[in-house]
């Protein structure tokens, strides 16, 4: 009965989170939201983290204990967790939310965190606007990993996201390493949607390019 009762309230709280207006909204949302963040994900049966880091693996030739990996709206450290998994052992994290990076500090898996608005600050590695700042930050040659929920509130988002990703390979940003299809991402919030959300996970490689 009490996981029951928390797995309403966690759709409850994902649902209050998508309806607010303004990114200092959210942002003061996810801060309350942090303490309990992991077991409502969990909850959801939320993939994003895993998924990104089974596809930054398996197409990664490099040094996985060398390289670091930049954690853009990295939450509690989820996706950091897992990618200690593929052996992954340096993390830089970037999220809106401090009470989401506090959390993410205690890992211990971070060498350093920082709170930046996605769009509004500057990261600490040229950020410019959205996607193509990710170009920016990642070395020639470097791996982008970018995950998308679909459902009916953010399907406008979806439709911009995949014009600009297209956009950026034809300008020669980046190319595609793969896309992959993912038909139960996570559990869907809104009783007027199925079950499951389905979802997407964009790899890309970042050209040798003046960007």
């Amino acid at each position: 009965m009490a996981s029951e009762v928390r797995k309403l309230n966690s759709i409850k709280v994902i649902s209050s989170a998508q309806k607010e207006s303004t990114a200092a909204d959210k942002m003061d949302f996810y801060d309350k939201w942090a303490e309990n963040y992991d077991t409502d994900v969990a909850i959801l049966e939320f993939r994003a983290p895993g998924l990104a880091a089974d596809s930054v693996a398996a197409s990664f030739t490099g040094d996985r204990g060398a390289a670091l990996v930049l954690d853009v709206a990295c939450g509690t450290g989820l996706a950091a967790i897992q990618m200690k998994k593929h052996g992954f052992e340096h993390f830089v994290g970037v999220d809106g939310s401090k009470g989401m990076l506090e959390l993410a500090k205690n890992t211990g898996l971070y060498e350093d965190v920082r709170h930046c608005m996605l769009g509004d600050d500057e990261l600490p590695v040229q950020w410019v606007r959205v996607t193509k700042e990710l170009c920016k930050a990642t070395k020639p040659g470097g791996l982008v990993c970018i995950t998308t929920r679909n459902g009916q509130n953010n399907a406008e988002y979806t439709a911009s996201l995949e014009q600009q990703l297209k956009l950026m390979e034809e300008e020669g940003l980046w190319s595609c390493v793969n896309v992959t299809e993912v038909k139960k991402f996570q559990r869907a919030v809104s009783e007027h949607e199925e079950a499951y959300l389905s979802g997407s996970v964009c790899l890309f490689r970042v050209s040798d390019v003046d960007q």
